[in-house]
């Protein structure tokens, strides 16, 4: 293959998008700031949504489906949600279209087909679905209702980059009634869990758990969780949030119910999501110059097997017992590819897989039939190995697993090696323009002390960490008290 990713060294954000274009991932598409996700890209958002939906719903959680446009008046509803995204929003005024006589009958608006009420194409669902849901709850009986959607949405960013921030993307959206406050706190706890257990687990990104600043939070929300990660450039990306939204939704929409003692009382609602961000945190926490890196729970292939031959008469017999160490794998659970392909060559095949960032390649060719072993190429430590067909869905089954280790105890190494404590500004400063990573800094609690840090270095505080430990400092930038590190970082 002639593709050449560029080095993460000298340009990281040319290497993020040289993988992203030439790994076959996704595409930038006609539409201004929005993308094509290719079919190997979509692939690997399928793996995600098939393990995030079976953990959505063995918490109880069942999927539905609410419409793409919102009108306007019920999008004003909620106040806060709405100033929050009103600078994003897409907005359909007219439905029709007619031909234009005078301008050799090019197709324009019609200016009569004006909508009675403007539509907002969905930027998030809270107003849609808490007005659905004010016909859905009458009593306690019909609580908790806990329901999540698979959608798209349009947020009209001004400056996109495949996968991190688009005009639209894909995601999914957990909306949440319950009849107390404890049982919306619970929920919302329970699945920045769920997120991180998925981040770590299947993505192989250790995240920090935490509560957004009263700046950064959801709008509507009383309170944001989220899990931040730290990428390889020592940026920090927010992989998941969710919102303890209160009973603001509910008052909004005047969703009531009438509880066990026979009162009416609003209910308490949570919302949380994940979306094809956490494309761009797979990339950018695990690929390297050679290109994408994929973890084995994640992969759509995870083995590849390339036979290597001279005619149609080599080709067979290596066919006969690639075939059966295919079988031997798929018996296993394991995703397998053969490449037969005879318009490419081995050399460039191999390129190919390691690009697209297969976990494992197997070479088998005529000498390794006669001595009845095959190489096996592992993608994370661009290593080879030679072993006997005889052992090899055993191999290969503990060394899925042992890449999918080595992936998250490489990228945990990493954060924890990018994880600093500054007790001054001025060594605050030396460290996220020298070290970059998150800063564990003292902060004193006001949204002043925040915006000014954020406006002179361009670092944000990610999060308050949920294990935070209690400790007496004063903070970094005024000298006032505070009770607590925070955890600071530069962003996507």
């Amino acid at each position: 293959m002639s593709k050449v990713i560029s080095s993460r060294e000298e340009d990281y954000s040319k290497w993020y998008n040289d993988i992203v274009v030439e790994a076959d991932l996704a595409d930038h598409s006609a539409v201004r700031g929005c993308m094509v996700i290719k079919p190997h890209g979509y692939a690997i958002w399928e793996k995600m949504q098939g393990a995030l939906d079976k953990m959505f719903k063995d918490t109880g959680h069942v999927n539905a489906y609410f419409p793409l446009f919102i009108p306007k008046s019920l999008f004003e509803a909620e106040e806060k949600n709405a100033e929050g995204f009103a600078k994003e929003c897409a907005v359909v005024t007219h439905y029709r279209l007619k031909t234009d006589p005078s301008n050799k009958g090019k197709l324009i608006v019609d200016p009569e087909a004006k909508l009675e009420e403007e539509l907002i194409v969905r930027p998030t669902s809270e107003a849609i679905i808490w007005n659905t849901y004010k016909g859905w709850i009458e009593s306690y009986r019909d609580l908790p209702l806990l329901i999540n959607q698979w959608a798209n949405v349009v947020r009209w960013e001004m400056r996109t980059r495949l996968f991190l921030r688009t005009a639209e993307f894909l995601w999914q959206e957990g909306h949440t009634a319950h009849a107390t406050k404890e049982e919306a706190i619970i929920e919302t706890k329970q699945m920045l869990d769920v997120y991180a257990e998925f981040a770590e687990k299947w993505m192989a990104v250790p995240v920090i758990k935490g509560v957004k600043t009263e700046s950064e939070r959801f709008a509507g929300a009383d309170d944001t969780y989220c899990i931040e990660a730290l990428m390889q450039d020592g940026k920090a990306l927010q992989a998941g949030t969710s919102h303890f939204l209160g009973q603001n939704f509910a008052k909004a929409f005047d969703v009531k119910f009438t509880s066990k003692e026979g009162k009416l009382e609003y209910v308490w609602a949570t919302s949380w999501g994940v979306s094809t961000r956490l494309m761009g945190a797979l990339i950018m926490s695990h690929s390297d110059d050679k290109g994408l890196v994929i973890p084995p729970m994640l992969a759509p292939t995870q083995v590849v097997i390339v036979p290597i031959y001279k005619g149609e008469e080599g080709l067979k017999k290596v066919s006969e017992v690639a075939l059966v160490i295919k079988k031997k794998l798929q018996d296993k659970n394991i995703s397998v590819k053969y490449d037969d392909r005879d318009t490419q060559r081995p050399g460039w095949k191999f390129a190919e897989y390691e690009l697209k960032g297969y976990p494992i390649r197997i070479a088998l060719g005529e000498r390794d039939l006669a001595a009845g072993t095959v190489e096996i190429a592992r993608r994370d430590l661009l290593s080879k190995e030679v072993i006997r067909i005889d052992d090899i869905e055993t191999y290969v089954s503990k060394l899925l697993v042992d890449i999918q280790s080595n992936l998250y105890t490489k990228a945990l190494e990493r954060t924890q090696n990018m994880t600093h404590k500054a007790d001054t500004y001025a060594d605050f400063k030396k460290i996220l323009d020298e070290k970059t990573g998150f800063v564990l800094a003292h902060w004193d609690g006001t949204a002043e002390t925040e915006e000014k840090i954020k406006a002179e270095t361009k670092a944000t505080i990610r999060c308050i960490p949920l294990n935070n430990v209690a400790e007496q400092g004063i903070c970094i930038y005024s000298g006032k008290p505070s009770t607590q590190r925070v955890l600071f970082a530069r962003a996507y």
